[in-house]
């Protein structure tokens, strides 16, 4: 897609980007995709339906991935965020989805549930959008009047020396197969996306299913196709071809007048659907009065996301106001958003942002942050469960350590509390 100025091909970035969030939003609400309630329905009653659902998106997403990219037309080395990195921030991405999950599983859903809850009236859920868009934005954005971030302050001291570097890439393909990556990571991805659509398809019941396919396959679909948008807008300048990005890096010679340049040009790479990160973005744009500058296509993609699942919700005779239960509800609440605006910038993404966009780079990080978020919903439901069943007896100890047991993760003789 060539355009003849920066104002045409930066508009069909952004709009695209709403486009194609707005049939996402729709659909995940309609066919209620949730990894939250995926990892939901498969501890606390065993039924795998829409973790199912989940992993159909990740096939999906994984298998375009891999043709696309070894075809040229999807670009992912220089990716925002950069899942490729040769930094392999392992630590961050575990820490990170550890604390997301935790946080997703008290707020009643993850970044991208929170839209769909916001689309269909949920108030509870606006203030968990505000709460993780200033935590987001102030992780990597610094304070008035300062350098620091709550990250440099609360993290980058202790936890950014445990990175390991990993060479020119840190994704399956290149670790493996060093200057043949290429080809790697099309057999890896090939391979990986089959085996998980055999397990998917396994189940009868799946198979049975036209929501959870539907949801799995639009959801995949949808990151796919944001990656390919983003990776082939080209900007004809003088007969010299640029990338957005690459076009405003070189703004000064390329454009005759600095009116219409955004203020960062990061958010312009190749990226796909993540929603932490650009709550943190929608904020920034309402902190510097709207302007056009800092809008973004993560941006257009929360606003898009909230409408889809509006429209749906009207459409369905869905929508309904919904308030806080009691205070205990409000304050799990706020403390969820905490954490998953802290987490989902550590990990570098959430269910979406990792699970599905970053793993169909096959980035490791993004493997170690899907495992964390798993873990930490996993663990926390377990907790709250134990806590429920025996009020007087469970503590947080005893429960924490109950739950990891019945995970295989500590030996059974060390739980205090008979399993649920």
């Amino acid at each position: 897609m060539v355009f003849e100025s920066f104002t045409q091909g930066q508009s069909v970035l952004l709009w695209s980007g709403f486009g194609i969030a707005l049939v996402l939003g729709a659909v995940a609400n309609k066919t209620n995709f949730c990894t939250m309630g995926a990892i939901s329905d498969l501890v606390n009653i065993g039924d795998s339906g829409r973790m199912r659902a989940w992993l159909l998106a990740i096939a999906v997403a994984v298998l375009g991935v891999a043709i696309l990219e070894s075809t040229g037309l999807v670009k992912i080395d220089d990716s925002f965020p950069p899942y490729r990195a040769a930094q392999l921030v392992w630590a961050e991405n575990l820490l990170g989805g550890l604390l997301f999950g935790i946080g997703m599983t008290l707020a009643s859903g993850c970044g991208n549930k929170t839209l769909i809850r916001i689309g269909g009236g949920n108030l509870k859920s606006v203030f968990v959008l505000a709460i993780i868009a200033v935590i987001a934005y102030y992780m990597t954005n610094p304070f008035p009047g300062t350098d620091k971030t709550l990250f440099t302050e609360l993290f980058y001291h202790w936890i950014r020396p445990l990175a390991i570097d990993a060479g020119k890439a840190q994704d399956l393909g290149s670790v493996v197969a060093g200057e043949a990556a290429p080809r790697a990571r099309l057999i890896i991805g090939s391979i990986l996306a089959v085996v998980l659509l055999v397990f998917v398809f396994k189940s009868a019941d799946f198979r049975k299913s036209f929501d959870n396919i539907l949801g799995g396959v639009v959801v995949g679909v949808a990151v796919l196709a944001a990656w390919y948008i983003t990776s082939n807008i080209v900007i004809n300048a003088g007969g010299e071809t640029n990338s957005l990005r690459g076009f405003v890096q070189n703004w000064d010679f390329l454009s005759e007048t600095p009116e219409g340049k955004p203020a960062d040009s990061r958010p312009l790479s190749s990226q796909s659907f993540s929603f932490i990160n650009p709550m943190g973005q929608v904020f920034g744009y309402a902190l510097n009065g709207f302007n056009s500058a800092f809008l973004t296509f993560g941006a257009m993609a929360v606003f898009g996301v909230i409408i889809g699942s509006m429209l749906w919700a009207i459409v369905s005779r869905g929508f309904r106001f919904e308030w806080f239960a009691s205070g205990k509800d409000f304050v799990n609440h706020v403390i969820g958003a905490v954490l998953m605006g802290l987490g989902g910038v550590l990990a570098m993404g959430c269910t979406i942002g990792q699970a599905i966009t970053g793993v169909s780079t096959l980035a490791i990080g993004s493997f170690v942050a899907f495992g964390g978020i798993v873990l930490g919903s996993a663990l926390t439901m377990k907790v709250q469960y134990y806590k429920l069943l025996y009020p007087e007896d469970a503590t947080f100890l005893k429960a924490l350590v109950a739950g990891l047991a019945d995970f295989k993760m500590l030996p059974a003789s060390l739980r205090k509390l008979d399993p649920l």
